[in-house]
């Protein structure tokens, strides 16, 4: 998959990349996101809430979807499922741009079903599901792509990436941390330089990720190699910085005027509000909604009075009414 256009992604967050803030990524820059993960065992059983996790509204930028499971068939099972839509509850306002493999999941749940991180401790069946999803990716005429970490106690991922991309990933996103590690300390950039040289001859682009909250973050895995980079838990409450990485001339250290913050903050509740419902969209929005007014000035009193409300109305006099 051929592309010389540096490209920035808006990396899967569980609990955090849904549509919603899939759009706002997308309006300030994203070129592409990718869901949060969905479980291929669920989805085959025909569970509505999984089903829920696929879904692709409209004013969204391209959106990947993010499958995680240990069975080949079954993960080419939930592949084929979400690139052809035949499933209960599938809602596309655009088709899937892609499937990409979870290999990176750090968390306990997953990984102690041999499932996430660690797939990197079973290359053989890896390559296998890699190969499985491939197949299937090519019949819809869309991308395979796999996301994993420098390994799971010590860095494999040179190795691995070469693995993954003979077994026919056509991108791959290296989150520069083992599984270890978790998500501290500071990730490893300079380590996604050998992942690239292990894959060069393949042609195969290599997406930097991990710890990437301004430009000169993103050009050290430029620097390496990789031909992108995918932006996580930074973009939760700065998604203008995909504004910023596109447009050199916008400068990092001046914080977004007030008003534009206000309008973000009301504007996202009121996304998930008419996606989810009042009560469940407010309740799952107050924590995140916090993000976005982090460190500024009065921003622990506002986010008392968020978490106390419990309608649209309240949260959004809440903001209004904030003077930072």
């Amino acid at each position: 998959m051929p592309n010389n256009t540096i490209q920035y992604s808006l990396a899967p967050m569980a609990g955090f990349t849904d549509a919603a803030f899939r759009r706002i990524c997308g309006s300030f820059g994203a070129d592409y996101a990718v869901s949060e993960m969905i479980s291929a065992v669920a989805l085959t059983r025909d569970d509505r809430k999984t089903a829920e996790l696929a879904k692709i509204t409209p004013g969204e930028p391209p959106v990947v979807l993010q499958i995680f499971g240990h069975e080949p068939e079954v993960m080419a099972r939930a592949a084929e499922m979400l690139l052809s839509g035949d499933y209960r509850g599938c809602s596309y306002a655009a088709p899937p741009a892609g499937i990409d493999i979870n290999m990176g999941c750090p968390v306990k749940k997953i990984v102690s079903n041999g499932e996430g991180s660690a797939l990197m401790l079973d290359p053989d069946r890896a390559a296998r599901i890699m190969t499985a999803v491939r197949e299937v990716c090519e019949r819809h005429g869309v991308p395979a792509s796999v996301k994993f970490r420098l390994g799971w106690d010590s860095e494999i991922s040179p190795a691995f990436a070469r693995r993954m991309a003979e077994a026919g990933a056509q991108k791959i996103t290296l989150h520069c941390r083992t599984r270890e590690q978790m998500y501290a300390p500071s990730a490893d950039p300079t380590a996604a330089a050998r992942a690239v040289e292990a894959i060069r001859d393949t042609g195969v682009p290599l997406v930097g990720n991990g710890d990437i909250a301004s430009r000169g973050d993103a050009q050290v895995y430029l620097d390496g190699g990789c031909r992108e980079v995918a932006i996580g838990r930074a973009a939760l409450g700065d998604p203008w910085l995909f504004r910023r990485l596109k447009n050199p001339a916008e400068p990092e250290d001046v914080r977004p005027p007030l008003d534009e913050v206000k309008r973000l903050v009301i504007a996202f509740v009121a996304d998930v509000v008419r996606e989810k419902g009042e009560e469940r969209g407010v309740h799952e929005s107050r924590s995140r909604a916090a993000y976005f007014i982090r460190g500024m000035r009065g921003s622990a009193a506002l986010r008392d009075r968020l978490n106390h409300a419990e309608t649209l109305e309240e949260f959004s006099h809440a903001v209004e009414a904030w003077e930072a």
